[in-house]
């Protein structure tokens, strides 16, 4: 049993299910799906969200619950209205390995797939990742490219190098 409430994970209807990075999480302890704009029971006074230009997750946030919004850029600033009053946390500039290509929308700078914002903020947490990309197709290129090494069995706190 973990310390802190589920991480809430919102996937916009739009979202497809097979091109979603999250959904190997789905029944898993400790994760909740939710489908925009359905927002659930649970309250949401103990949660932070991921999200641009609030001050970045870090240990402090640990014993917060994580919300997610799971959507295409193109929906999202519609879901993050929504969510308003749940305080916002970032992500420092890590680099994607998921290859996007969107030929109406510009992807903003540091944007990652989500699964890959789901284990970085995690990891910064101090909470485990252990798991968290095993189903995840480039999940070797992005701990790669971000510099990721030294990771234990648990995958807990690896190191990265600066």
């Amino acid at each position: 049993m973990s310390d802190h409430p589920p991480t809430i994970l919102v996937v916009h209807p739009k979202e497809r299910r097979k091109k979603c990075t999250l959904e190997p999480l789905r029944g898993r302890e400790g994760f909740v799906f939710r489908k925009y704009p359905r927002r659930g029971p649970e309250p949401l006074d103990n949660y932070v969200q991921l999200g641009f230009g609030g001050p970045e997750i870090s240990p402090a946030d640990a014993d917060s619950g994580l919300l997610l919004l799971d959507g295409t850029w193109r929906f999202a600033d519609a879901m993050l209205a929504d969510y308003q009053d749940v305080p916002v946390r970032s992500l420092p500039a890590w680099k994607t390995a998921y290859p996007r290509v969107s030929k109406l929308f510009d992807d903003p700078d540091g944007g990652l797939a989500t699964i890959e914002a789901l284990w970085l903020a995690y990891h910064l947490m101090g909470r485990s990742t252990e798991g968290l990309l095993d189903a995840y197709h480039w999940a070797d290129e992005f701990l790669t490219i971000n510099d990721v090494t030294d990771l234990p069995a648990s995958g807990k706190r690896p190191s990265r190098n600066t």
